[in-house]
């Protein structure tokens, strides 16, 4: 499987793929989700699912930034029909997002006609712009809000969110998450449906890379410190691949 640019997308696809997702990263990495979640990325593609990741900028107005990303990633999907890459139209289609991410899907599921069978919201973000915004006191723009606010956008969730189906991951060092009160939102909204998960890890732990190791010749106390160091990096992200698998196929293996 390689990487391809298509419509503005990243877009990687298996053979024979038994799901689609539309990934949609964090606010200062989401311009190449390709790259800073990669390891994540490829792992779930080489699970059987097709991977859309939409690039965007952060700007103020994430009303039109969710619009913009919808419209892009159906137009990937359209062309992947198109050219066969993807043959059944019938697949189910995921969200999964990273912090602003997680608001951006949530946007879409609130304003925009689109059918998922779930989305995976990780560590959710949803500070205003004075929180969220480096510097912006200091440039006398303390005015300057985001479109919608945090609370025009909890508003929007509690009354008009349609996707029914929600995982919510949040890590055990994770200052910057908001899950709680998200968490009650959506279960006024789907009793039954919602299922939230506290995952070793921080906010960054989704952005793990891979390490490479190359021993030489004869195993040596360096390489045994070095397989060590590989093993504590990978096992928060593997924590974390298994959680969403297990979530994606409850029959899938670990």
């Amino acid at each position: 499987m390689d990487w391809k640019e298509i419509s503005g997308n990243w877009v990687l696809v298996p053979r024979n793929p038994i799901g689609i997702i539309h990934f949609l990263g964090g606010a200062f990495v989401a311009t190449a989700p390709h790259l800073t979640y990669r390891w994540l990325l490829e792992q779930l593609a080489s699970k059987g699912y097709a991977i859309i990741a939409t690039p965007f900028v952060n700007t103020l107005d994430h009303n039109a930034i969710a619009k913009s990303v919808l419209l892009n990633f159906e137009r990937a999907l359209e062309r992947l029909y198109d050219g066969s890459t993807i043959r059944k139209r019938s697949l189910p289609i995921y969200g999964i997002g990273h912090s602003m991410g997680c608001k951006l899907h949530l946007l879409i599921g609130s304003l925009l006609p689109v059918e998922r069978a779930g989305n995976i919201l990780i560590s959710f973000n949803n500070y205003g712009a004075r929180d969220a915004i480096p510097l912006i006191e200091q440039f006398n723009l303390a005015a300057v809000e985001f479109t919608p606010s945090p609370l025009e956008t909890n508003k929007l969730v509690q009354e008009r969110y349609n996707v029914r189906r929600n995982l919510l991951l949040k890590f055990t060092n994770d200052t910057l998450d908001q899950s709680v009160a998200l968490t009650e939102l959506l279960k006024q909204r789907f009793p039954e449906m919602v299922t939230v998960q506290t995952l070793n890890g921080t906010h960054t732990t989704p952005l793990g890379q891979d390490v490479k190791w190359q021993m030489g010749e004869s195993f040596t106390p360096f390489d045994a410190f070095g397989q060590w160091f590989k093993q504590e990096a990978y096992r928060d992200l593997n924590q974390l691949k298994r959680s969403i698998l297990l979530w994606l196929n409850p029959l899938s293996p670990p």
